[in-house]
């Protein structure tokens, strides 16, 4: 038996919750139990909480993103929350920043398949395309790294004013206060922890909004943003 015989059938509130792209869920559902698995981008004993633990409480990320911007998924995976969040809000553009290979094929032919015509899929590091991605609205991120380190990925990615957003668990409120110092330094101007979910996830899906003002990145990151600026310009002078 393979392990997408094992996958539940999708709950009713998936329905309410993907409209129109509930097919394009359910199909995305299968892909990780099957493809996902065999690529070690989900463990097997996940299958069976595949919707309420990784899709459903992924999609419910939406509730916080503003509408009509953009964003990056960094550290994406196997497209989580990014993918669940592309079916949920086609009104966003979406990068799905990934640095190993496997992944980025796999995202690649999900967002193919998926007819995911907003979302774009880029290999690499966070600290390897800034100046190379148009800065964006909002970060996205989940199960990647501390929150500490995460911030130093993810912050120098953002437009002035805008927020990162990381699916935490448990440990938000420790990991935000042991983050304080460092986000300060970065540009992070306020911070909360959001319930989100209500209705659709039990227990809701605790989020970690960092917003940031003028800087993105403090002043350890303008002088690189400005180098990989000018670097950029000289490359398409040529």
């Amino acid at each position: 038996m393979t392990e997408a015989a094992e996958l539940p059938p999708a709950p009713e509130v998936a329905r309410e919750v993907f409209g129109d792209r509930f097919e394009d869920a359910v199909r995305y559902a299968e892909l990780l139990a099957d493809a996902g698995v065999q690529r070690g981008l989900i463990g097997p004993r996940e299958v069976p909480r595949l919707w309420e633990r990784h899709i459903l409480n992924c999609a419910v990320l939406s509730e916080v993103v503003p509408e009509g911007v953009t964003v990056c998924d960094v550290g994406s995976g196997a497209g989580l929350p990014g993918i669940p969040l592309a079916l949920v809000r086609e009104d966003l553009k979406i990068t799905l920043l990934e640095p190993l290979l496997r992944r980025t094929n796999f995202l690649a032919e999900v967002v193919e398949l998926l007819g995911l015509d907003h979302v774009t899929v880029v290999r690499g590091r966070a600290e390897e395309v800034m100046g190379k991605l148009q800065p964006v609205h909002v970060v996205t991120a989940r199960a990647v790294a501390p929150l500490d380190r995460l911030a130093t990925w993810g912050i120098p990615l953002l437009r002035p004013y805008g927020e990162m957003l990381a699916l935490k668990g448990d440990t938000a409120e420790e990991e935000l206060k042991a983050a304080g110092t460092a986000l300060s330094k970065l540009g992070a101007v306020e911070t909360s922890i959001l319930h989100v979910g209500q209705g659709i996830v039990d227990p809701l899906s605790t989020v970690v909004r960092v917003e940031v003002g003028e800087s993105p990145g403090g002043v350890r990151f303008a002088a690189k943003r400005a180098k990989a600026a000018r670097t950029g310009r000289t490359r398409r002078r040529r």
